[in-house]
């Protein structure tokens, strides 16, 4: 089994609402960030599907919470695949507390595969699929902290 993808944030003041937890709507905008980073390590960089005239589109994304994140915590959004079909690939974000491993939330998001100049749905490549398929793993350390050491 290979290392998942990872992507490391911190919370900043200015995501936190009165209630002093992260406002609902900043995870869809934690996941677009992390997508985009994941979509980086799978294709070496999200242009490269661009120029073969492929673009992406969500068509569905949910979260549902468990726990609060609050100012200066470390979130892992960890992302697992979960379908790849003839147009759309979705995918399984898990957040939790780096520090402490606490459940956070779970999100889930679906893309649509488009031309990249009409905006037209199309059928997602054999090589793309491939790329899709094979995914990537590694840290992607945006929050600043020392990586610990994942147990197994």
């Amino acid at each position: 089994m290979t290392e998942p993808f990872i992507y490391l944030l911190r919370v900043r003041y200015a995501e936190c609402d009165a209630q002093e937890v992260v406002f609902n709507a900043k995870y869809v905008e934690y996941i677009d960030v992390a997508v985009m980073e994941y979509f980086r390590a799978v294709f070496g960089d999200y242009r490269n599907l661009l120029e073969k005239g492929m673009d992406t589109q969500v068509v569905n994304v949910s979260v549902s919470w468990k726990a609060p994140a609050t100012f200066d915590d470390i979130l892992a959004l960890e992302f697992e695949l979960k379908k790849i079909g003839t147009t759309s690939i979705t995918y399984s974000i898990n957040f939790s507390n780096y520090e402490t491993m606490k459940p956070i939330a779970v999100g889930a998001i679906t893309y649509v595969m488009v031309s990249a100049k009409e905006h037209q749905k199309m059928a997602i490549p054999a090589d793309v699929r491939e790329q899709f398929e094979r995914g990537a793993s590694g840290i992607v350390n945006h929050a600043g902290v020392e990586i610990k050491e994942r147990s197994v």
